[in-house]
């Protein structure tokens, strides 16, 4: 491996939204920074199932429906 190129790889501390936090090793900061996540497995719909709607931004929902209505779908 060649010196001096790679970036610092050290401890931080990640504090979920509800609060729990963990250390663990990242290039992100310094040593002993905090990282406060605004997102996560536990808040995220990816990971949580979300609300399951869609949301019909501009209309673009209602277009696609009404172009594909005869289709079955």
């Amino acid at each position: 491996m060649k010196k001096n190129i790679h970036p610092d790889y050290h401890v931080i501390k990640v504090v979920m939204t509800d609060g729990r936090e963990y250390f663990t090793r990242s290039t992100w900061g310094r040593e002993e920074s905090v990282l406060n996540l605004d997102i996560d497995p536990r808040t995220h719909p990816a990971w949580t199932g979300g609300s399951r709607t869609l949301i019909d931004r501009g209309g673009r929902v209602s277009r696609f429906k009404n172009r594909f209505r005869g289709l079955g779908l």
